[in-house]
């Protein structure tokens, strides 16, 4: 039996005795909606059931015993974090079949020479660039890692070589890890923006977004990873052949002029980045520019997504994952599990306004810690009901908590907590040892250099006081 069934075992346990033995000064609408919580927490941190299973199970358990009105219950299917994702999905779909992701990784490899380091560096740029054109983190993977494979083995870094390694830690790290800071980037920043407009009607800014997070939590972060991965994991330069070198000599091979689809989608994908940028001007949503794209590239004459490409491409179990989290959420809200947690959980935390670096510490530490159990996508869906409860105490508007737990669920302790890092790991042929190795360095940079240079960046912009 796998190790997350006897993780899960308990519980799921724990759950149904909340749901079927009375407890003193808990009534009985509370306990249920915390017990359905707590297994549909159990079962998205566990994996024992796939991810859109486990959302439909929520679905039917809420609205079978009536635990809340359906609006509440599916909110998230209204919410624009949805909407964000499925544009996403579909914007991957199309950057998949136009050859576009290819053609930048073409170039990037072309440019990188034969030192390990800069490699690791272009590597990182390409992770970090693809994070701003393509929403969809497994989606980038999907595309990213055969096409480093394939470079890896032209460079002459074989299987188990720290080369190779390096590359694919590189690519998984550099486009996850950085992406969390992008607002389009990343599923639980779905989740935030869903929560955030579902929950406290308020409507998380692109640009601001970007502004707050990118600069310490992107950026940096995106150095530090590139750094620590060149030294935990040292190679040679590449042994490129005369016939494999990335020269000028290699110019037969470029690739061919853009195709009409290709121009096209390069050109929605430049609007939809400068929409996105903006949007604190033009105040319309992210996901909304994201499903304004995608209703474009579906055109029959447009022609880039096919109904076959809507058909096999676009993960509509993803949705329904989304939906389940963003749902979950409104549920806690609503039946005053938020309440409950706030009680119990907040006063441990001894928050009190004006002591901002406590504050930030506090947050964000519990943030990350929490990711531990419920992994990073289930983080936001968790505390964005208690957002409210930690803005009383710390005296900081609802947006600032909200993006506090930002800076939380960005600090990776180990892999396993961010699907997409194992899924990659697992393609690239990379042993879970060192991926936690590479981790376990990163909390430690970050803990000491990151998050301190965070808290003065957001000092700075006049986000605490």
């Amino acid at each position: 039996m796998k190790v997350s069934y006897w993780i899960a075992a308990p519980g799921l346990a724990a759950a149904a005795a909340l749901a079927f033995i009375p407890i003193d000064g808990l009534a009985v609408e509370p306990a249920r909606t915390g017990a359905l919580a707590l297994a549909t927490v159990v079962l998205f941190a566990t994996g024992v059931l796939p991810e859109f299973i486990s959302a439909i199970l929520f679905f039917a358990v809420a609205m079978l015993f009536a635990l809340a009105p359906a609006e509440v219950v599916f909110a998230g299917f209204k919410s624009a974090g949805f909407w964000m994702v499925f544009g996403g999905l579909v914007i991957g779909a199309g950057v998949r079949s136009t050859g576009l992701a290819e053609r930048l990784a073409h170039y990037v490899r072309h440019r990188f020479g034969n030192r390990y380091g800069g490699i690791i560096a272009g590597l990182m740029v390409m992770g970090v660039v693809m994070a701003f054109l393509m929403p969809s983190t497994l989606g980038r993977l999907m595309i990213l890692m055969p096409i480093v494979l394939a470079m890896a083995e032209s460079f002459g870094y074989g299987p188990g070589s720290n080369g190779r390694t390096g590359m694919v830690l590189a690519i998984s790290f550099g486009t996850m890890i950085p992406g969390f800071a992008i607002m389009s980037a990343t599923v639980p920043a779905m989740v935030i923006i869903g929560a955030a407009e579902t929950l406290y009607d308020i409507r998380p800014i692109y640009g601001t977004w970007l502004l707050l997070h990118f600069p310490v939590l992107g950026f940096l972060k995106a150095i530090a990873i590139g750094v620590l991965v060149v030294w935990l994991f040292p190679e040679g330069d590449a042994k490129i052949s005369e016939g494999d070198a990335p020269s000028t000599e290699k110019k037969s091979e470029s690739p061919a002029a853009m195709a009409r689809r290709e121009r096209t989608m390069t050109a929605l994908l430049l609007l939809a980045l400068a929409l996105w940028m903006t949007d604190f001007v033009h105040h319309i949503s992210p996901s909304w520019v994201a499903l304004g794209v995608a209703a474009v590239m579906i055109l029959p004459f447009v022609g880039i997504v096919s109904a076959q490409d809507i058909e096999e491409k676009v993960k509509f179990g993803s949705l329904f994952y989304v939906a389940g989290v963003l749902g979950l959420g409104a549920l806690v809200a609503h039946g005053g599990v938020g309440d409950l947690l706030a009680q119990s959980v907040i006063p441990l935390l001894n928050l009190a306004p004006g002591d901002s670096a406590w504050n930030f510490a506090a947050i964000a530490g519990m943030s990350s810690a929490l990711a531990m159990f419920a992994t990073q996508p289930g983080v936001p869906a968790i505390l964005a009901p208690l957002a409210s409860h930690l803005a009383e105490a710390t005296a900081l508007p609802v947006e600032a908590v909200l993006m506090l737990t930002v800076v939380g669920y960005t600090t990776v302790i180990l892999p396993y907590q961010t699907p997409p890092l194992v899924i990659a790991m697992h393609l690239g042929g990379v042993p879970m040892r060192q991926g936690n190795k590479l981790c376990l360095w990163l909390l430690l940079v970050t803990a000491l250099i990151l998050l301190p240079l965070d808290y003065a960046w957001w000092r700075l912009l006049g986000w605490l006081p």
